[in-house]
């Protein structure tokens, strides 16, 4: 299979174009060590009124750190994750997500995270993610009809550049 570079699937809650999903920006430089996004949780996402669910905040934080540790490593997964809630986070509020880079070390990956409204915290994570074999993705049907999504986008691209 030909290289593929670092993104993820569009259907990705987190990033993709699901309709029920955040959509935070991918990352645009490989290798990056840190990443901010604006965000904001709608009803699709509440919990209690007016407030995210808890483990949607949650998933926000996975995203950015599994978004930017994908960038640095391509492909990366969560290994481990402790959240720490400080406030309830308020639906129909722009809020700012940021990713940081803290140490990089063989496979694993330790990065720490925030959402706020450029202030205040109100949630923040500690995770550790592993960079993993593209193979790892392509063990499933899915993940191998993305493989040769990819491999024929590869193969276009090559074509359109020698006509």
């Amino acid at each position: 299979m030909s290289h593929i570079p670092p993104h993820h699937d569009p259907a990705c809650w987190g990033c993709g174009d699901n309709p029920n999903g955040l959509h935070l920006r991918q990352p645009t430089e490989v290798g990056a060590t840190e990443y901010e996004a604006y965000f904001t949780f709608d009803e699709r996402h509440q919990g209690g009124p007016g407030i995210a669910h808890g483990g949607l905040v949650a998933g926000a934080l996975d995203e950015a750190v599994g978004l930017l540790a994908t960038w640095y490593a391509f492909p990366a997964v969560t290994a481990r994750i402790f959240v720490r809630y400080r406030h309830p986070v308020a639906i129909n509020t722009e809020l700012m997500i940021r990713a940081r880079l803290e140490e990089a070390r063989g496979r694993r990956l330790h990065v720490n995270a925030a959402i706020t409204d450029g202030g205040e915290v109100f949630a923040e994570c500690k995770a550790a993610l592993l960079h993993v074999p593209l193979e790892h993705f392509l063990a499933t049907p899915e993940g191998r009809a993305a493989g040769e999504r990819w491999a024929q986008r590869s193969e276009d691209q090559r074509s359109d550049s020698t006509s």
